[in-house]
């Protein structure tokens, strides 16, 4: 019993006596621990013992002694608080808890701080007294640092992701670097597309000029840490720079900059290409810890992720603007073919290709073509109409070598030149700076020349070129085109006024009128026909008819016709013979073809005392209708074939008298099978309404033109889909005596 109390004594008394034993224990436990241990004794807080991570805390060195009241020992506690707070624990004997304290450790230059995880707790004797305090924390600066960077790292990933721009994302990574690193300065460079030089990114911290200087230094052995660490590829550590070679052409920028380090990581792209660097400066001689090295590669990672997507959104823009452009050209180039292609008159197209370049393709525009031997300027276009007047005014000179248009004209390839035209001309009055000459081309030769001309704030370029390349092929295809159909539409009108009477003739008592439409845009020599011709004898001829088809073989059919019924109307009594003669005239023109067919109304006509004596043949045509003096119409019926397709017509002739105020109408189906909107025709019912519609004892120029209206009126402004045509014969009153 004695033996166990003594040892039970011993253990206590080891225990709680002067805090020794039990400090000693801490002591050893913590001796090569990374948390911090302390033991204070007395008001005055003198350290009686620590472990060597607590040492190296506070700054080592000079530090490391024991015996020591800890504010003479570490004087900057004082103002921060902590001397304070270890007398509160060493006066009440409670324990203090502290999470994340900020320290600020040393003083001057060399201070630093850090933040630390901590508890003060009273020591105790035997008897329950305080003697001192005890300390045991953790310094928790590189996990707040750890957990700032991961913030920060957030904030810039967002920045990223929300696409803000590459500057404001570079700036802000930096800061976070000069903030997490005091001393350290930092700097990002951008790669060119070709990866060959290195251009300004971000360096808040940078003086001006020195960055200024770098700008666009090239990637290579030898140009100081960044061009060198884009030349290799991989990190490019330079502890001090007055005495490293990689910075011999650098060196004194790096003096005026007062650099004296730097360590520079290159940044590279997931595919291996060079997006830039990130570099770290110093202004003492320093080499980085493998933390330096961590961060670096953390926010060079995280700087090719911004570069990266800075690219992709600049590519993706780019090829919207391209996309864009494209389309924009298209629809310009659309509407512009359509503008064109609407003209039919060769001039009007050419004053549309300069109004549609401008202001479009440039501010000033002009047309000039040759005609004679002489060139002519057609168009000219510009925003302000005294600029118009005067390039309108201005014409070149065809064989003048100093002058633009003439070059063009006799080359046929285009010009373009970035100065005003050589020659004489109103360029300085206009401030002309550039022109564009291109030609236009018919069949590989010139006729014309499309020129823009450029002034002083507008600029040209590739694009603009093709375009306007593009838009003079067009109009000059617009032009030829146009010209083609003024060629072939007066030879049409030549060829049908062949075919046609230019005048009807005067006859004794009676009216002639007569009414002729062709279809579509009468490019095409019409199928119909009409023609009142004297037989010699004091009668007349008249005939109407209609051609199968369109073109030249209707035109060499009609003449066919018309000629053979001029030829033998005189010479035979009998209208059915005649129509026999042209019926035998087709069908010898035709044997070796047979791909045609004529109807028509033949007759003869003779003024007598009661009125026009009629003798007519029909020949498969529409029957002509007679208006009479009552205001009536009929249809005067004369059986008969088609013409020219190798069987006989089995023709009878008609006679009848046109007393003075009738009026005998002939037509060709044109009219009467002419449609509207819908499906209607015309047709003979309608025809026959308005012809008795006309007033009484009708003019016969009245009966063609109510005629010609209601058939305009008919269709609504619409082109016919076959030729028409009408004549219109009214007695007026007896002959005169011989």
């Amino acid at each position: 019993m004695t033996a166990d109390r003594d040892r039970r004594a011993a253990f206590e008394a080891h225990d709680v006596g002067a805090g020794g034993g039990t400090d000693e224990d801490l002591s050893l436990l913590f001796g090569t621990s990374t948390a911090l241990f302390a033991s204070m004794a007395g008001p005055a807080h003198v350290l009686e013992t620590a472990n060597p991570a607590f040492f190296a805390a506070i700054g080592g060195g000079q530090r490391e002694r024991t015996g020591v009241a800890l504010a003479e020992l570490m004087p900057e506690l004082t103002t921060q608080g902590f001397i304070e707070l270890l007398d509160r624990v060493y006066r009440s004997g409670e324990r203090h808890v502290g999470r994340g304290a900020r320290v600020v450790i040393g003083v001057g230059p060399g201070a630093r701080e850090a933040y630390f995880d901590f508890t003060y707790e009273a020591r105790r004797d035997a008897a329950g007294n305080v003697i001192g305090v005890r300390m045991i924390g953790v310094e928790t600066t590189q996990v707040r640092q750890a957990r700032r960077l991961a913030a920060e790292q957030r904030a810039l990933l967002e920045q990223i992701a929300r696409q803000a721009p590459l500057p404001e994302v570079l700036d802000g990574m930096c800061r976070t670097i000069e903030e997490l690193s005091p001393e350290v300065l930092v700097s990002v460079l951008l790669a060119d597309a070709d990866g060959r030089h290195l251009r300004h990114g971000a360096a808040p911290s940078l003086p001006g000029f020195y960055n200024r200087a770098i700008d666009g230094i090239a990637t290579g052995e030898g140009v100081g840490s960044c061009g060198t660490a884009a030349h290799r590829r991989r990190h490019v550590i330079v502890s001090d720079i007055a005495t490293d070679p990689l910075w011999d052409d650098f060196r004194d920028l790096a003096r005026r900059a007062g650099l004296a380090a730097c360590w520079s990581t290159p940044i590279l792209a997931r595919d291996g290409r060079l997006l830039g660097t990130f570099a770290m400066y110093l202004r003492t001689p320093s080499a980085p810890q493998d933390t330096d090295l961590a961060l670096a590669r953390v926010f060079a990672h995280t700087a090719a992720l911004a570069i990266e997507r800075h690219q992709a959104e600049q590519a993706r823009r780019a090829a919207d603007a391209r996309e864009k452009a494209a389309r924009d050209d298209l629809a310009f180039l659309l509407a512009a073919g359509t503008a064109l292609a609407g003209r039919l008159d060769e001039t009007q197209t050419l004053q549309r290709l300069a109004s549609l370049s401008t202001p479009a393709l440039a501010p000033l525009a002009a047309v000039d073509v040759i005609e004679a031997g002489r060139v002519r300027r057609v168009a000219a276009a510009a925003a302000d109409a005294g600029a118009r007047d005067l390039l309108l005014s201005h014409t070149p000179v065809h064989d003048a070598e100093d002058d633009a248009v003439a070059r063009v004209l006799a080359s046929g390839v285009a010009e373009v030149s970035r100065r005003a035209p050589g020659g004489p001309g109103p360029w300085r009055a206009l401030g002309v700076t550039g022109y564009v000459c291109v030609p236009l081309l018919d069949r590989g030769r010139p006729f014309g020349v499309f020129t823009l001309l450029f002034t002083r704030g507008h600029s040209f370029d590739g694009h603009r070129v093709t375009l306007a390349e593009e838009l003079a092929r067009r109009a000059a295809s617009a032009a030829r085109n146009a010209r083609q159909h003024a060629q072939r539409a007066a030879l049409v009108r030549d060829l049908q006024s062949g075919l046609l009477l230019p005048d009807l003739p005067d006859i004794p008592g009676a009216q002639l009128a007569a009414f002729y439409h062709p279809a579509g845009e009468g490019l095409d020599i019409g199928g119909d026909f009409y023609d009142v011709f004297p037989r010699g004898d004091g009668s007349w001829a008249f005939i109407l008819g209609d051609v199968c088809g369109r073109g030249a073989l209707a035109a060499t059919t009609t003449a066919l016709v018309r000629h053979t019924a001029r030829a033998v109307a005189g010479l035979l009594e009998d209208p059915v013979d005649v129509v026999e003669a042209v019926d035998k005239a087709l069908n010898d023109r035709f044997a070796h073809q047979n791909n045609g067919f004529v109807t028509l109304v033949h007759g003869h006509l003779t003024p007598g005392a009661d009125g026009l004596d009629i003798q007519l043949v029909r020949a498969g045509h529409t029957p002509p209708l007679l208006l009479d003096a009552d205001h009536v119409v009929d249809d005067v019926e004369a059986p008969g074939g088609l013409l020219g397709i190798g069987i006989p017509p089995r023709l009878t002739a008609r006679r009848l008298t046109l007393r003075p105020g009738e009026s005998l109408l002939l037509y060709t189906d044109g009219i009467t099978e002419c449609r509207a909107m819908g499906a209607e025709q015309y047709g003979e019912t309608r025809l026959v309404k308005a012809l008795a519609a006309a007033p009484h004892r009708p003019a016969a120029g009245d009966i063609v033109r109510i005629l010609a209206e209601d058939v305009r009126a008919f269709v609504g402004g619409r082109e016919v889909e076959d030729d028409q045509a009408a004549l219109v014969i009214t007695a007026v009153g007896p002959a005169p005596a011989g």
